[in-house]
């Protein structure tokens, strides 16, 4: 019988609490559930009011792993939705918004990662974060991605805007800022020129382009994820790899300090302590007053 818990007065389902979702290390999915739930507090913030797709790896990182960006059948009704713009071809979606913990726990237990928009459900048209996602083409690996991290910090900040570096959860880095007044189109091509700027001073490290031939011992910035479409794992989420990392935040100490990769490498059972010592380093984005205008 699946068992039945309450969270904060909703009835959630939960399934399969024994079932090891990452062998390397015994994780579980009881385990998955309590990370969520215990680092509501920071992730939530970070999640609310932003339409999720969810990737799904119910039998683990090596088992099948696919997107849910439509509201998935079954899903409860007090769980908030919104329809949410695709290209003009297309009727809107109806997507997942994770309001709070209830929303939380019942969406960690179809064992998602969450990836969000760079916009809100209730202003689409308008962006309200940047992001950079650094990946690395082997044998380039994280260690590069610092070095070109700290190069677009200062470029961005010579515009006035402050950036924030977080894991990607996997081998590369992101870095995220508040912006304000501007498209997701308007932030892509900005984000663009960046990029192409930072090949032109890092040749020899960076490449703009996804050309798989253009990345090997490279780091490849991907600007395109300010695309309106697209989403980026969010902040605090676990990834679907060899063992439960996290898309953790970071100091911007940490990232100049990196010389393994193993040391921007946190496991969900890293974040609390983190979180204890640190607090939430991304909270700045959440303060409206800290968005800046692209120039």
């Amino acid at each position: 019988m699946t068992p039945i818990t309450e969270v904060e007065g909703r009835r959630v389902a939960l399934s399969n609490l024994e079932k090891v979702l990452y062998p390397e290390t015994g994780f579980t999915k009881g385990e998955l559930l309590h990370y969520y739930a215990t680092t509501a507090t920071v992730l939530l913030p970070h999640l609310r009011d932003r339409a999720v797709s969810l990737l799904r790896y119910p039998d683990g990182p090596d088992g099948q792993q696919f997107f849910t960006k439509n509201v998935p059948p079954g899903t409860p009704d007090w769980v908030t939705t919104a329809e949410v713009p695709r290209s003009s071809a297309d009727s809107p979606a109806r997507m997942v918004v994770v309001q709070d913990l209830p929303s939380l726990v019942w969406a960690a237990n179809l064992v998602t990662e969450f990836h969000t928009h760079q916009w809100l459900v209730r202003s689409p048209e308008e962006a309200d974060r940047l992001v950079f996602d650094l990946d690395p083409g082997p044998p380039a690996n994280v260690v590069h991605c610092c070095e070109v991290a700290l190069w677009l910090r200062e470029r961005l900040a010579a515009d006035g805007i402050e950036a924030y570096p977080k894991t990607a959860g996997s081998k590369g880095l992101h870095l995220l800022a508040a912006v304000r007044g501007s498209s997701s189109e308007r932030t892509s091509e900005y984000a663009k020129a960046l990029a192409v700027e930072a090949e032109r001073a890092m040749p020899r490290l960076v490449v703009h382009r996804m050309t798989r031939s253009l990345r090997p011992g490279k780091v490849f910035v991907d600007w395109s994820q300010n695309a309106a479409r697209k989403t980026t794992a969010t902040p605090y989420t676990l990834r679907a790899r060899r063992a439960p990392l996290v898309s953790a935040p970071v100091t911007w100490e940490e990232v100049a300090e990196c010389r393994s990769p193993a040391q921007l490498e946190f496991r969900a059972d890293d974040i609390a302590p983190r979180l204890q010592d640190r607090g939430d380093l991304l909270a700045p984005l959440l303060d409206p007053g800290s968005a800046a205008p692209l120039p």
